[in-house]
């Protein structure tokens, strides 16, 4: 069973549900080691001190922050958990909101939350009310050395906990370089754009869709692993299509999609991923 990677309390009014929070996603990655190209053994990375030109073991590296050119300021774990204040195990619901309001952009990682010691009633009771009126909870807690906004939502039979980035970490989208044209498409072009659009419409299946690239790699690394040659494919650009109207007509024609582009050296596996050969590749 998974363990809890933090132990606390979902406060809103007088209520006060005690909760575990869970990972709700895995990551796939494909993680390189640094190698040496010469004989191809590990490569270390040593805490250094630039000053004395020495390594320094782990107990003797704090945390610092620079305050001014080459002057630090430091903290300790207890010094840096003080600022947390009230927040280190509770999370203090401030508002309930619309969940189709939230923006998807603030939307950072994603937790599942448990019930804790004797909070099985209490749980269920706070799913079963943002489930019924669409909305999540909003509140702040601390994680990690950092505060963030989370939102409490109900997912299937649990809730789910979002960590949300906060309005000032967001970049404008003033800042994107974008040019309007002069004129707005025609309404020909808006019709056929539509038409598309409907065409490619169909509901969200989420494992239809998998990570092609990282398949890629994996096959490149069986191949390299069995001596084969890698020589890259040679990158096709896209061609332009300086007539849009035009451009709509022909994917109209073409029909739906069938499935999808595949990357060339990438082919689809059987079995959720298992490679051949009784190999594990590190992910």
């Amino acid at each position: 069973m998974a363990r809890s990677l933090w132990n606390g309390t979902v406060t809103f009014g007088l209520v006060n549900v005690p909760v575990k929070l869970y990972s709700a996603t895995e990551s796939k990655t494909v993680h390189f080691h640094e190698v040496h190209a010469e004989d191809g053994a590990r490569i270390e990375h040593r805490r250094f001190c630039a000053k004395e030109d020495r390594e320094v073991p782990y107990e003797e590296v704090v945390k610092g922050y620079e305050v001014s050119d080459g002057e630090y300021v430091v903290l300790d774990k207890d010094e840096i958990a003080a600022a947390s204040g009230q927040r280190t195990h509770v999370i203090a619901v401030e508002a309930f909101v619309e969940i189709g309001e939230i923006d998807p952009v603030f939307y950072d990682k994603a937790y599942f939350l448990g019930a804790g010691d004797k909070g099985e009633d209490g749980y269920r009771l706070l799913h079963d009310a943002l489930e019924r009126t669409g909305r999540a909870a909003l509140g702040r807690f601390t994680f990690h050395n950092r505060e963030y906004l989370a939102a409490i939502r109900p997912l299937d039979d649990v809730l789910a906990l979002h960590t949300m980035r906060f309005a000032d970490e967001l970049v404008p989208g003033d800042d994107v370089e974008y040019e309007p044209p002069e004129q707005g498409p025609s309404g020909r072009e808006v019709e056929m754009a539509d038409k598309l659009l409907e065409s490619l419409h169909e509901d969200f299946r989420p494992k239809r869709y998998h990570d092609e690239y990282r398949e890629a790699v994996l096959d490149l690394i069986e191949s390299k692993a069995a001596g084969k040659e890698i020589v890259a494919p040679k990158e096709e650009e896209p061609e332009s299509a300086p007539d849009l109207l035009a451009s709509l007509e022909a994917s109209l024609g073409g029909g739906k999609r069938s499935g999808g582009a595949k990357r060339s050296g990438g082919g689809k596996r059987s079995g959720g991923g298992k490679r051949s050969g009784g190999r594990k590749a590190k992910s």
